[in-house]
């Protein structure tokens, strides 16, 4: 099966979609992007890819944010996304990454008249985390960048050495991954993905304010959760309200709705997945794949 990318205008296969090695993207992280799923569905041999529209008018906000052009509207986007999604045919769930990024060839940190540069790549992805044994997580000592920073809000890729450091200092400690906190002290999400918790029957996660990326599967996950009489609570969450959480999960595109069982070796409830947390990751894997009805203008068809 050949692979095709996008870069600059041009479908090229997987091995001839390369940069120069003083791209100003590469060598300083001033890129920005976006994390988009599609999920085949066997029974309707059918591609949808998940919330499509409105990943890519995030994408458009964080280069507002990073001064990055795009140089295509959304329609136009789609539309090579699901030119490229069709010339390779998977029958299997994909991952799909647009990347915006400075594409002038100098060692200056500063991007004026610095020139744009668009790559989409697709890749075949099954689960990131895993889905059917509660995660193991701690708190991280290192603390979330700030939106007078490095604005979460923006999906810009030199931010994610702050993920990369979290996820990899918890992996070495022993755990699955890592919770953040800002420099306030209070819950953010995790190293690269949004959080909940359910504290006496209530679904709690961060407010906007509190450094958090605004999550596609976040905002998904909310509506679902009030669909199904789930009351949700967006708030400042304190560190230590966390152990007596009894369910926890992660979500986001890479992450889907992944199970947390333990923070810093304290187990939530009985330390098994929770009801609530298995009810929505349940209503979210059959959203995605097409199959209720109420949902489907979420989901993007790719074949014709």
């Amino acid at each position: 099966m050949k692979e095709y990318f996008y870069l600059n205008g041009e479908y090229i296969e997987k091995e001839k979609a390369v940069i120069p090695i003083m791209t100003h993207g590469f060598i300083y992280g001033t890129s920005i992007f976006e994390g988009i799923r599609a999920y085949y569905n066997p029974e309707t041999k059918q591609m949808y890819a998940f919330r499509l529209f409105d990943h890519l008018k995030r994408f458009e906000e964080s280069s507002n944010i990073m001064r990055i052009g795009i140089n295509h509207s959304i329609e136009e986007l789609t539309e090579i996304i699901k030119t490229m999604l069709k010339k390779t045919n998977y029958q299997t769930d994909v991952y799909i990454r647009p990347t915006a990024y400075k594409a002038g060839q100098t060692v200056l940190t500063h991007i004026v008249d610095n020139p744009d540069g668009l790559a989409i790549f697709t890749t075949p992805l099954g689960n990131s985390l895993e889905l059917d044994k509660g995660l193991k997580v701690c708190i991280s000592s290192w603390r979330r960048n700030s939106d007078n920073a490095i604005p979460p809000r923006a999906k810009i890729g030199g931010a994610y050495a702050n993920a990369a450091l979290m996820a990899t200092d918890a992996k070495l400690a022993g755990f699955d991954n890592a919770i953040a906190l800002s420099e306030e002290g209070f819950v953010t999400e995790g190293s690269a993905m949004n959080v909940f918790f359910v504290m006496n029957g209530k679904l709690v996660t961060p407010k906007p304010k509190n450094n958090i990326l605004l999550g596609i599967t976040r905002d998904s996950i909310i509506k679902i959760a009030k669909d199904e009489g789930i009351e949700v609570v967006e708030r400042t969450i304190q560190r230590t309200e966390l152990y007596n959480a009894q369910e926890a999960f992660y979500t986001g595109t890479s992450a889907q709705i992944s199970p947390i069982t333990s923070i810093d070796n304290r187990d939530l409830g009985d330390g098994k997945i929770g009801k609530i947390t298995k009810l929505l990751q349940d209503k979210y894997f059959d959203t995605v794949r097409g199959k209720i009805s109420k949902y489907k203008d979420w989901c993007t068809s790719i074949y014709d």
